[in-house]
């Protein structure tokens, strides 16, 4: 990518990280499960559709605001969950949030941030949502609920779709599955290539470990401590008693992460989930499942009365939110994008992107003769 030219798009900034990051790093945020079939269909469902231009409308006041968990925010976006977005950018959990903030949507950090709760609350002094896998040892969901609520944390999003982990053949090819000697000679061989990353993120960008399982996981000496850990605790036995313990412990917003079937919605709705969020996550767990954007319509008919429906993959523009939302989503979480950009120019180029989606609504919206998120239907799709 040529430095002199400004990036513009998500496509941008994905080449801009692409030139800055390591190998086995730019694979883990841009790969998916298997063949990568759904992540290629979460984006090409998009264009499936075509926007309706309407003229001689009052446009003169386009208003993008909305209501998401509660809260009034400058539109329908959110920043999704990144795991280890610390490695990506030098405490890259605080310059998403201070992003996030500045632009008036919210965050969420992952449980398997490298940036504490604690640490992005300091640095943004806002409220966040926090994203929660379900844990074996539920003294350790406990102590994580705990500190997420102790920093004003109020809205829990809690992925369901993460039993176990999908087939990531980038990790598995650039040594990110395992420790051994050739997997650690990989990714050295990589880290050599890329002195910048080195210095700043590698070296100034300490400590790398998860954050959120610091009291969890003693006297570890970095990352892979954490995963091997993470990777014992996984637990494929959750059912909705689980769902029903974690609301008898957490009093704020729950948000359900991973929904992609109909029945699936409706049980939500049964648990008393405040939202649901339609992800097969970003097409890296289920190769071959359908897109998020194929399966929203149907479960926004049948539970979008009762629960607020969000989306998520596959969303690269303004346009891809306004479509979403005109298919039944409340809003979308974006989760590449926002890390690309994190990565390939830091907190200002996030913020610069955030701009540029938000104006990329109005425009359309403008062009398609609507002023306000609400007015938003399939009848202005095609």
């Amino acid at each position: 990518m040529n430095f002199n030219v400004l990036p513009a798009t998500t496509s941008d900034y994905r080449l801009r990280a692409k030139q800055r990051l390591p190998k086995f790093l730019f694979d883990y945020i841009d790969g998916g499960a298997n063949k990568e079939i759904t992540l290629a269909v979460n984006c090409s469902d998009f264009d499936r559709y075509t926007l309706k231009q309407q003229v001689l409308r009052d446009v003169s006041n386009v208003d993008t605001s909305t209501v998401l968990s509660g809260k009034p925010v400058s539109m329908p976006l959110a920043l999704a969950p990144i795991g280890m977005a610390g490695m990506m950018a030098r405490r890259g959990e605080t310059l998403g949030a201070r992003a996030a903030k500045n632009a008036g949507v919210p965050f969420t950090l992952s449980t398997v941030g490298v940036c504490s709760a604690e640490e992005v609350k300091t640095a943004t002094n806002t409220d966040f949502w926090f994203q929660l896998y379900m844990l074996r040892d539920r003294k350790a969901v406990q102590s994580i609920v705990d500190r997420a609520q102790a920093v004003g944390c109020d809205t829990l999003v809690f992925t369901v779709d993460l039993p176990i982990a999908g087939m990531r053949h980038r990790d598995q090819r650039n040594g990110m599955a395992s420790n051994g000697l050739l997997e650690t000679l990989t990714r050295a061989s990589q880290l050599l290539t890329h002195p910048r990353w080195a210095f700043d993120v590698g070296l100034h960008g300490r400590p790398h470990t998860i954050g959120n399982l610091s009291d969890l996981v003693q006297a570890s000496s970095g990352l892979s401590d954490f995963k091997n850990f993470i990777d014992s605790q996984f637990d494929a036995s959750v059912t909705r008693k689980d769902i029903d313990w974690l609301r008898s412990i957490w009093p704020g917003r729950l948000i359900l992460k991973g929904i992609m079937e109909i029945d699936d919605a409706q049980r939500a709705v049964e648990t008393g989930a405040d939202a649901i969020i339609v992800s097969n996550h970003g097409g890296r767990q289920l190769d071959s499942v359908g897109s998020s954007l194929s399966k929203l319509p149907d479960i926004a008919d049948t539970v979008g009365d009762q629960i607020e429906v969000f989306m998520d993959g596959g969303i690269r523009n303004g346009i891809d939110v306004i479509k979403a939302v005109a298919l039944g989503a409340k809003g979308v979480l974006i989760g590449r994008p926002w890390i690309w950009a994190v990565a390939g120019s830091g907190e200002a180029g996030l913020t610069q992107l955030l701009n540029t989606f938000q104006q990329e609504m109005a425009v359309a919206m403008a062009l398609m003769g609507v002023t306000r998120i609400d007015q938003l239907d399939r009848g202005l799709l095609e």
